[in-house]
């Protein structure tokens, strides 16, 4: 009998001591690795969603904006076409002058306006030389006066992919006497519409 006490003891001891260590085993498991990605709170699957029109929807209603101007508009761009006066140059020369820079300066800023709007619609900046030199030489000076030209025009923000450049050399002159002060006129650019 003395020994019913001592062993029910046990028993209750052995119970404790299962129970104490299963408690330690369950608190000795590390807690899971923090995954921001799980931690991140997801909507109900049954959260209803704003009706917006999805972007692509709203750039669809949307009218396109024309990559060419209307007839208002390339009647305003010939008026400054046709007020831009030639740009002249030295002879066998193609730096611009200061009278040339006064020329292309005058009303290149309101095209430039215009023009960036319409990425489409072009101009052609032409070179001209006088009659004196072989034709080869003059194709090749006045179209480094054209470029000149274009380049002073870009940067006063004209985009240079809406400029072409064209040599006439020694083609198309506009005075045909045979003196200096013909051949003046006859080295220049002119800017055009581009033909379309």
């Amino acid at each position: 009998m003395k020994r019913l006490p001592t062993l029910a003891f046990g028993i209750v001891v052995s119970f404790a001591l299962v129970g104490c260590a299963k408690k330690q085993v369950a608190q000795a498991v590390p807690p899971a690795p923090h995954n921001e990605a799980a931690a991140t709170p997801t909507a109900p699957a049954h959260t209803p969603v704003a009706s917006r029109p999805a972007p692509q929807e709203q750039a669809v209603n949307r009218p396109a904006m024309s990559r060419m101007p209307d007839a208002a508009t390339r009647k305003r761009i010939d008026e400054l076409l046709a007020r831009i006066e030639d740009a002249y140059f030295d002879y066998n020369r193609h730096e611009l002058r200061p009278d040339a820079l006064q020329a292309l300066q005058q009303d290149s800023t309101e095209l430039r306006d215009i023009l960036k709007d319409y990425p489409d619609y072009k101009l052609t900046v032409e070179g001209y030389c006088d009659e004196r030199g072989s034709a080869e030489y003059n194709i090749a000076l006045g179209d480094a006066r054209a470029k000149a030209a274009k380049d002073y025009l870009v940067q006063v923000g004209i985009p240079g992919n809406q400029l072409n450049v064209l040599s006439y050399g020694k083609e198309k002159q506009v005075c045909d006497e045979h003196d200096e002060t013909c051949w003046q006129k006859n080295r220049r650019i002119h800017i055009v519409a581009a033909a379309r």
